[in-house]
C-alpha cells in the first residue's frame, strides 16, 4: 500500500509577518548637491530616467550588496544580501527601501545596523554608470556634475563615498 496525499489548493498566500518587517529598512543611497570623496556631485533628476525604466521593466532592479561586493573574489562577495523594494527621487536624494534576506549574511547586516549605542554599519553607496555628466570647468568646481545615472547596485557600506548617504 502506498501513502498518498491529494491537495486541491486553489490559492496559497504567504504572510511574511513581523519577522520580514523587522529586516526592512530605508534611507538614502545617494544625496544630491554635496561633493563626494571622488569629487562628484549628483544633480537632482539624475536617477529619474533609470527609475522610470526599472518600474517599466526595461531595466533590471539594482542589486543589494554588502560593501559593493568586496573584492569580488568569491561568489559570496557578489551574492545579494537582500532586495530593493522601492526607489524614488525626492528633494534630498535617492530614497531606497529594502528587505534583507533571511540568510546568515542578511541577519548579520541587520544586527550590525541595529547595534547600540550606534549602528556598526549605516552607510549606503551606489555602483553606477554615469550616462551624462558635466566635467569640471574651473579648479574649484567638482570633478563632475552627474546629470544622468544608471544604477548597477546599491550597497550597505561602512564608509560611503557620499557621507550623507545613510540608512534611516
Amino acid at each position: 500500500m502506498r501513502d498518498q496525499l491529494i491537495c486541491n489548493l486553489v490559492e496559497l498566500k504567504f504572510d511574511p509577518g513581523e519577522d520580514a518587517q523587522a529586516m526592512s529598512f530605508s534611507g538614502y543611497g545617494a544625496v544630491f548637491g554635496n561633493v563626494d570623496s571622488h569629487g562628484d556631485v549628483i544633480e537632482p533628476g539624475a536617477f529619474s530616467k533609470f527609475l522610470a525604466d526599472v518600474k517599466a521593466g526595461s531595466q533590471p532592479w539594482p542589486a543589494m550588496l554588502s560593501q559593493h561586493g568586496g573584492w569580488q573574489m568569491s561568489a559570496e562577495d557578489m551574492t545579494p544580501i537582500g532586495v530593493w523594494t522601492d526607489f524614488a527621487e525626492d528633494g534630498h536624494g535617492l530614497k531606497v527601501t529594502g528587505q534583507l534576506a533571511d540568510t546568515p549574511r542578511g541577519r548579520e547586516m541587520h544586527a550590525l545596523m541595529k547595534m547600540a549605542p550606534r549602528p556598526a554599519i549605516d552607510g549606503m553607496s551606489i555602483g553606477y554608470i554615469a550616462k551624462e555628466f558635466e566635467p569640471r570647468s574651473k579648479p574649484e568646481d567638482p570633478k563632475r556634475r552627474l546629470k544622468r545615472i544608471d544604477l548597477i547596485e546599491v550597497s550597505l557600506v561602512t564608509r560611503p563615498a557620499n557621507t550623507k548617504a545613510r540608512v534611516g
